[in-house]
């Protein structure tokens, strides 16, 4: 079987499937992305890379120049397309994330290959991340449904064209509209429980000046990028009194300073700026001492880091579920986690974690501190936590035997 996979990004959420299809020696794997990459294999996969050509219009009308981009994108990826094609490659399946608008025309170089897209998100003006956090009011609330309306081009385009679509949970399936939403397969892109594990004996330095243990009070909180959509600012405004409360606690902050969702902030600053500036008159300098910022950190250091966590913080508006949260339950951390809808499937209350209304600061420093004194409810919590990933998210058991079904039913 010949099969293509189209990410921005590769391998994103692929990073499994591609190589277990690959590991088949009847299959030929290739990859388009628009990333440059080094080399010309990765784990049995082919990588073609390709760019755009052009630049979008300056004074392009701003309700369309989200599809312009991904016009842009699309036109690149159709012409590395025809090339391999050229080339001799037809594949018999192409397995494409949509959302940056590369797979828009590539039913028209192999009209006969099946598509299946991989559904992420489908935006909504009402009842999803637009409009929850009433700190960050549309500046253009008639004008934002309209242009949703247009970003959504890119979905309905590709609903006419694909056979079928997968979508890593229930909610953000349950985002896309019929007739596509009964075409989509969930299934999760597998966390690998048996290496994401719990480990006792963890110990982790900070700047090679202060080592921690499992016996020392470590509150975590992770985002890929400090922000409101993963309910930074929320988180710190909890550290004022959550510090006074716990003299002996240790905050670690995982997180980059740009934006990975929503707006950026004004005048070139950064949100953990603003946030951390908003709270530090607040707190002294020994409990500010107790707070710290690790950025972005290697792979490796953040299982450890979740490994070490007494309590771990995970905040998000109704928008797709992060792998930092299954990967903090694998690990079986005590979790506190926001009443929002993505968490509901995967946090059921006082059994896999504790669920807080996401704007409820005090709530969410009580229900932290609460479980800092209980010792057996955080060893429950975590270790139910880890059965709920082990049997709903676990890579090899679950979650990919579901993906190679899904690929093997677009191909019949």
């Amino acid at each position: 079987m010949h099969i293509l996979f189209v990410h921005q990004n590769f391998p994103g959420q692929f990073k499994f499937l591609a190589p277990a299809l690959a590991a088949e020696p009847a299959n030929r794997v290739v990859a388009m992305t628009l990333k440059q990459v080094q080399v010309n294999e990765w784990q049995g996969v082919k990588l073609l890379s390709y760019a755009a050509t052009r630049g979008t219009t300056k004074g392009v009308h701003p309700w369309v120049s989200d599809f312009e981009t991904k016009t842009i994108r699309g036109e690149a990826c159709f012409r590395a397309a025809q090339q391999l094609k050229a080339g001799g490659f037809t594949p018999d399946v192409i397995v494409a994330h949509p959302g940056w608008g590369e797979s828009l025309f590539l039913k028209d170089v192999w009209p006969t290959a099946a598509l299946g897209i991989y559904c992420e998100f489908y935006y909504h003006a009402k009842g999803a991340d637009v409009g929850f956090d009433p700190e960050f009011p549309s500046v253009d609330e008639g004008g934002d449904a309209c242009r949703l309306r247009l970003k959504n081009l890119n979905n309905l385009l590709h609903f006419q064209i694909a056979d079928a679509g997968l979508s890593p949970t229930e909610w953000q399936a349950s985002t896309f509209p019929e007739p596509f939403r009964s075409k989509i397969t969930v299934a999760h892109d597998g966390i690998g429980t048996a290496v994401v594990a719990p480990n006792p004996t963890i110990t982790l330095s900070l700047n090679g000046k202060v080592t921690l243990t499992k016996q020392d009070e470590v509150i975590t909180f992770v985002n890929r990028n400090l922000e409101p959509y993963r309910g930074y600012h929320i988180f710190m405004r909890t550290l004022p009194e959550m510090l006074r409360r716990r003299p002996k606690a240790r905050v670690l902050i995982v997180g980059g300073d740009k934006v990975s969702y929503g707006a950026r902030p004004a005048d070139g600053q950064t949100w953990k700026e603003i946030f951390a500036a908003e709270v530090r008159p607040k707190i002294s300098d020994a409990d500010w001492a107790r707070v710290h910022f690790l950025g972005t950190i290697p792979y490796s250091q953040f299982i450890k880091l979740l490994q070490l966590s007494t309590v771990h913080v995970y905040l998000t508006y109704p928008f797709v579920l992060s792998w930092s949260l299954l990967e903090a339950m694998s690990v079986g951390c005590a979790i506190v986690a926001s009443d929002t809808r993505p968490l509901h499937e995967a946090i059921l209350h006082d059994e896999t974690g504790r669920l807080v209304n996401f704007f409820d600061v005090a709530a969410l420093t009580d229900e932290v501190c609460s479980l800092l004194d209980d010792p057996a409810g955080r060893a429950r919590l975590g270790a139910n936590a880890r059965a709920f990933a082990q049997s709903h998210y676990d890579l090899k058991t679950v979650c990919l035997p579901r993906q190679l079904e899904w690929v093997n039913t677009l191909v019949r």
